[in-house]
């Protein structure tokens, strides 16, 4: 693998997958996940739409993982809980991988007012993971990332029923995002923490009975990696 260079990408498109990609903010305390109550569509309103810098309309590859996390790792199991994959999604080396197949993303320029100055989406359709206890089985599936917001969204079932459609799953923290890297023609972001949100925590708790899983817990490390061509 080597680093990241201007020879390889563009400027404009390097800001691109950095800011995007990563799905932070880098103005978040460091030691929380970042939130970030404007939306897209209602900071995209304010006065005329300016022309992104950097797009990637059309999203294809390869995937996003998540190394799980040791102490969540632990809390499943202290809960009796087992997890497994879902469609298209794989478990290598402690690390949940999810296939990116969609998605677009926009970048402005972040020295002017236009604000999220990342727009779009990174879809993970087909894909997903899966809590067991007992008879009871739920299903964390077809990831969006917003990297305007620094959120998660995805389907949930219980048993096969369908709970909740792109509810918040997970908010997204960059604060300890690595460099850029290139690795062949691929784009790789390691580093950003992946931390349950309330809307999820509360799911859990109240489907398998308990309060033990804490809101904002984390997750893992998350590392995205993404075709540029």
């Amino acid at each position: 693998m080597r680093s990241f260079t201007k020879t390889t990408l563009s400027l404009a498109t390097a800001g691109l997958l950095i800011a995007g990609l990563s799905a932070c903010s880098t103005t978040a305390d460091a030691t929380a996940p970042a939130e970030n109550s404007s939306s897209s569509s209602s900071s995209s309103s304010e006065g005329a739409t300016p022309k992104a810098l950097a797009s990637i309309p059309a999203l294809s590859g390869v995937d996003t993982s998540v190394l799980l996390d040791a102490d969540f790792a632990a809390a499943l199991t202290s809960l009796g809980l087992t997890p497994g994959t879902v469609g298209t999604a794989t478990l290598t080396d402690g690390s949940l991988h999810f296939p990116i197949t969609g998605g677009n993303v926009d970048y402005y320029d972040p020295e002017e007012d236009y604000r999220p100055f990342v727009q779009g989406s990174i879809e993970h359709e087909g894909s997903g993971f899966s809590l067991t206890a007992g008879e009871t089985t739920v299903e964390l599936t077809n990831f969006t990332i917003d990297p305007g917001t620094s959120k998660l969204f995805g389907d949930v079932s219980v048993n096969g029923e369908s709970a909740a459609t792109q509810v918040l799953l997970f908010n997204l923290y960059g604060g300890t995002l690595k460099p850029l890297q290139m690795d062949g023609d691929n784009a790789i972001l390691e580093g950003t923490t992946v931390h349950i949100s309330a809307e999820a925590a509360g799911l859990l708790n109240d489907t398998f009975m308990t309060d033990a899983v804490a809101d904002q817990l984390l997750v893992g490390i998350a590392k995205i990696t993404v075709a540029t061509k």
